[in-house]
């Protein structure tokens, strides 16, 4: 047995097979097929051999790509974008899923590769994968984020990122403990409009601050439900039973399976104070530097849900009086000026000197590419991304703290030292739930 250099860190064994005994008629005719096999052209892509600028395989960062629906299909897109990735397996609960996302990668690459799964675990088996993209439902986030860091994957998880504080905190020791890379896919934080706005923020220049605003995009917190049971699909065109993974079983109905709603708190909904607020109140964490969270949560007075940090600092969560800015809007406001911004690429400021002759090149349409390249950037540096396992563990503790408040409409005090809710049985029932087996990690 003869051994061939590791490639990509997988060592290929090729072995000797015993000689047969060929006549000279049977020589001659495989000598001629050699020839002209060795005679004829070969046509090889550019790419393939790393020429015309681009980066030869084996420095490519390989690419597997778990749940591939509307969201995971964009996501997937903006991987396919990248001239050092290349996209290897897709793997989703749904057949036409997974036939489409193969279509979609095959025909970037102009062959026919692309390896498709219907169980992600198979996928994490793959040793020539090196990151996952993780566009589930949030059901799975952080549990497929568990074990995708336990296989030795670096991570881009879409958002929700978690169900609940406990998973929160557990998604943070994980990377922690398996020195992982973890990026949330809360994108606007690679957006130099929102990067610039936040930057006044941190760097004090729009005094000392006192209101963080973020737009939650609806406040409403509902309890899981089960919709009629519908006959189940073949388990091979729909896996029912790992779409739910660790969520409460339900029967199957097409409408829990394409909309997903039931799964974004578990046993409580988190409705758009998660759903928008995983990106607002994200910025407005950033804005704060990401230091901690806040510790007083109140319910809704005239349609503001107020929070409040240690040193002061409000976090107010509003549906109106916003500028026509686009959607996911923040402002942060401080004694001496304000400064407001949104998905249109817009921005208003209480003083046109806070822009000091920065010239902001704004990107509309909030677009994952450049936090998909970051992330990129990070698993090849080994460094900590703009939106890293601990920034998104304090974003999703603010919302889901918020979303408490909602839910039992009284106010919640939260220890962050504890990571409880101080003197609240009824609170601390909420930061977490069990997982259905065998999911439990």
């Amino acid at each position: 047995m003869t051994t061939t250099p590791k490639f990509r860190g997988r060592q290929v064994t090729a072995a000797r097979h015993p000689a047969k005994s060929v006549n000279r008629r049977g020589f001659l005719r495989k000598a001629t097929s050699v020839a002209t096999a060795v005679m004829a052209p070969q046509i090889i892509p550019s790419s393939a051999l790393g020429l015309d600028g681009a980066t030869p395989p084996s420095e490519r960062i390989t690419v597997g790509a778990i749940g591939i629906g509307n969201r995971g299909t964009y996501d997937l897109g903006c991987f396919l974008e990248q001239h050092d990735a290349q996209v290897t397996a897709v793997c989703d609960v749904k057949q036409v899923r997974r036939n489409a996302a193969k279509e979609l990668v095959d025909g970037r690459y102009q062959n026919g590769n692309c390896r498709t799964f219907r169980d992600f675990r198979d996928l994490l088996a793959e040793s020539q994968v090196d990151a996952v993209l993780i566009a589930t439902g949030p059901n799975w986030h952080s549990t497929a984020a568990h074990y995708a860091a336990h296989a030795g994957k670096d991570i881009y998880c879409e958002k929700p990122c978690t169900k609940n504080i406990a998973e929160s905190l557990e998604l943070k020791e994980t990377m922690r403990r398996t020195a992982r890379v973890f990026q949330a896919g809360t994108q606007r934080r690679s957006l130099p409009h929102f990067a610039f706005a936040c930057q006044l923020a941190r760097e004090g220049k729009l005094g000392k601050l006192k209101t963080l605003y973020a737009h939650p995009a609806g406040m409403t917190a509902l309890m899981s439900g089960w919709l009629p049971a519908e006959p189940e699909p073949a388990r091979d065109v729909v896996d029912w039973d790992l779409y739910l993974g660790p969520a409460a079983w339900r029967p199957y109905n097409a409408k829990l399976l394409d909309g997903f709603n039931f799964e974004k708190g578990g046993g409580l909904v988190g409705g758009g104070v998660l759903e928008w607020g995983s990106h607002c109140v994200d910025l407005c964490q950033w804005a704060m530097a990401d230091a901690s969270v806040p510790v007083e949560y109140n319910p809704p007075v005239d349609g503001q849900l107020t929070a409040t940090y240690a040193n002061g600092v409000q976090l107010v969560l509003r549906e109106t009086g916003w500028a026509p800015l686009g959607s996911c809007p923040v402002r942060f406001e401080g004694e001496t000026g304000w400064v407001e911004v949104g998905d249109s690429g817009k921005m208003l400021f209480s003083s046109p000197e806070l822009l000091a002759g920065s010239k902001i090149n704004a990107v509309p349409n909030y677009p994952a590419t450049f936090h998909v390249r970051n992330f990129l950037d990070c698993v090849r540096t080994r460094s900590q991304p703009k939106t890293n396992a601990s920034a998104a563990c304090n974003a999703h503790i603010a919302c889901h703290a918020a979303n408490i408040a909602l839910a039992l409409n009284r106010k919640v005090v939260y220890d962050p030292s504890t990571q409880l809710f101080v003197g609240d049985d009824e609170a601390n029932r909420l930061r977490s739930e069990a997982k259905r087996e065998p999911w439990r990690s």
